[in-house]
């Protein structure tokens, strides 16, 4: 996956509104055709994803993320997932994607990350859903969380 690979968006999206009933955030006037970009590039909040592998690997993440995590892209694209939490953290992090798995989504998640230097950042506000086709299997699940309290919900 290049730098400004988009392609797995429209699913994150769609499975977005299939489980929440509205689009991931985003400004209200920024033109349809520039969603996917922004999400990617300018989003102020981290959105990433993992397939469904049993030991699920990370398959997108924007730039917020890279940031949060202090990974170059190249190597944070095929990590297992469960690295993204200190060893500490990890049987919290899986009770949460299980319940993910039997729900559909969960929401209003705080909890700790490690970033690649092994150093601890608190996420805020964080989704973590389903990601579905149009027949409902299952293909992964995708997380979006906020690393500044300050700026929850604010895409302006």
């Amino acid at each position: 996956m290049s730098a400004t690979d988009l392609s797995p968006l429209p699913l994150l999206e769609a499975s977005y509104r299939h489980w929440l009933g509205q689009p991931l955030p985003h400004p209200a006037d920024l033109p349809e055709a520039d969603v996917f970009a922004w999400l990617h590039e300018r989003a102020p909040y981290a959105l990433l994803a993992h397939g469904s592998e049993s030991d699920p690997l990370f398959c997108y993440v924007n730039e917020q993320a890279l940031r949060c995590f202090g990974y170059p892209r190249d190597e944070f694209i095929g990590m297992p997932s469960r690295f993204s939490a200190s060893p500490k953290d990890r049987d919290e992090r899986q009770r949460l994607m299980e319940a993910v798995g039997r729900q559909g989504y969960a929401s209003g998640y705080e909890g700790w990350r490690v970033d690649k230097a092994g150093e601890a950042f608190q996420i805020h506000a964080g989704v973590v859903w389903n990601l579905v086709d149009a027949e409902g299997i299952r293909l992964g699940q995708a997380a979006l969380f906020w690393p500044d309290p300050q700026r929850i919900g604010q895409v302006d």
